[in-house]
């Protein structure tokens, strides 16, 4: 008669990680950064705009030739998609299982609620969830061309124009990059003190830092929609 053996199975390395509070804080600490850094190099690419559409459709050119002859047309961008769409997905799916964590911890609310968080701490959630329907809405009008009206494919300058000459066009980008900011300042001071950076003699100087990276940020993402409602742009 046979006899069953057991085997001691170890979880593996990634998934006692992702198992983890602290596994997931870091997975949404790393992404976080990935995305922050992907921002920056997008907001100045976006400051182009300023320099005409020559200079800028040049641009848009070449980020689709970006690692030519070695890659082909496009492959170097769809890589960068490919690794910005993985960040968003890690970010999200971490920050909703912390989120589900702390509610099961803390089923039944504070009686008196504090009031010390900042603004952008208590919209930290809502922030994610307003960034992650942008972010599909901005694919569909700037990348597929879906809604916007007056789109022409290899006209990159002309349909940022027509997307800021609509009301609806400024509205949702200008709400969405305030929102942007405010998770910005908060995210990068979080993403220090998960990953180790933080202690007490660097606080003041991170907290700087956070904030004059969303302040940049965000004047450098409006100050193209501005540009084109005030003509500057045109």
């Amino acid at each position: 008669m046979a006899l069953a053996t057991r085997t001691d199975r170890r979880p593996s390395m990634t998934r006692t990680l992702w198992g983890s509070t602290v596994g997931k804080k870091t997975v949404m600490a790393v992404s976080g950064l990935i995305m922050l850094g992907y921002l920056v190099v997008h907001m100045l690419g976006n400051l182009k705009i300023f320099f005409g559409s020559g200079e800028f459709n040049a641009y848009a050119h070449w980020l689709r030739t970006l690692g030519e002859p070695f890659l082909h047309y496009e492959w170097a961008l769809w890589l960068i998609r490919v690794v910005l769409v993985a960040a968003v997905v890690l970010h999200g799916v971490s920050a909703y299982q912390l989120s589900r964590r702390d509610l099961r911890a803390r089923p039944v609310g504070y009686a008196h609620e504090r009031r010390r968080a900042s603004y952008a701490t208590r919209t930290m959630r809502w922030g994610g969830v307003i960034l992650g329907l942008f972010i599909v809405w901005h694919i569909l009008d700037l990348t597929t061309l879906t809604v916007n009206e007056n789109a022409q494919h290899g006209r990159p300058y002309e349909n940022v124009l027509s997307t800021f000459s609509t009301w609806y066009g400024n509205t949702v980008y200008i709400a969405a990059v305030l929102a942007l900011g405010l998770h910005v300042r908060h995210g990068f001071w979080s993403a220090a003190q998960t990953l180790g950076v933080s202690s007490a003699a660097r606080d003041r100087a991170l907290k700087a830092a956070a904030n004059v990276l969303a302040l940049v940020l965000t004047a450098g993402f409006v100050s193209v929609p501005v540009a084109v409602m005030t003509g500057v742009v045109n």
